[in-house]
């Protein structure tokens, strides 16, 4: 029973929306300016060893490894450097996958959901990547969003949900964490204190091991309907 709820946080990437085909198009269109402004470093520096590029500097500089927007950008940096090109043309090129990484449709389920819920529950967002939600056109449905470069930490480090708690001035218990990925979102979570809601879209099998999450849900209108019905079952007095 979830009455004492009083907050719904979310994942943003393949929660709120596929993010796999968002990525490869930004990419995409990052090596694209590249090819058209720096053609030296995409004709010395395949895509593939640019991921393996970012791979090791996150791994060189682990303290600094949850700030994607850094590893994306200090990566072309070097890449750039390499080539014989001032390093501040990393900047312009991360620009373009930016905007590209933020021109996405959420899944269709998504705002009329949140929408629900927004009338009884705080809506907040925690994510490990740096999705813009502004751009994206979300803003208006959250009290509070972070992410892992806002906090210095990325899921599954408690101190993430503690930052959220904290954010949205609620105690872990009051909170309901809900994501796709059963570890750094759901297990994550459960461990510090919130109640979670597997967002299990693709229909996959709860890992052996795991203690199941609160609700397992295949959307977020299947999670507005889930919290609806079990406030509706609460016995009078409580919720």
């Amino acid at each position: 029973m979830l009455q004492n709820v009083r907050a719904v946080a979310f994942d943003l990437d393949n929660t709120l929306w596929d993010v796999e085909p968002v990525i490869a198009r930004a990419e995409r269109l990052l090596l694209q300016w590249l090819r058209e402004h720096c053609p030296r470093i995409p004709e010395r520096i395949s895509a593939e060893e640019m991921r393996a590029a970012r791979e090791r500097l996150a791994r060189e500089e682990p303290q600094r490894a949850h700030d994607l927007t850094y590893v994306r950008t200090e990566a072309l940096a070097r890449h750039a450097r390499e080539c014989g090109y001032g390093a501040e043309v990393a900047e312009q090129a991360f620009q373009v996958f930016f905007a590209a990484r933020n021109e996405l449709e959420p899944f269709r389920d998504v705002r009329p959901a949140l929408e629900r819920l927004q009338g009884r529950y705080l809506l907040a967002t925690l994510s490990n990547g740096n999705a813009d939600l502004a751009r994206i056109g979300l803003t208006d449905l959250f009290t509070l969003s972070l992410n892992a470069r806002q906090i210095g930490f990325a899921k599954p480090h408690p101190v993430c949900f503690q930052r959220l708690a904290q954010g949205l001035r609620l105690d872990p218990r009051n909170i309901l964490y809900a994501g796709d990925d059963p570890v750094i979102d759901v297990e994550a979570a459960r461990a510090a204190g919130l109640r979670t809601a597997w967002v299990n879209r693709r229909r996959e099998r709860w890992p052996d091991g795991l203690i199941a999450p609160d609700l397992v849900v295949t959307s977020c209108v299947s999670l507005a309907d889930a919290l609806e019905s079990d406030h509706e079952s609460a016995p009078p007095g409580d919720g």
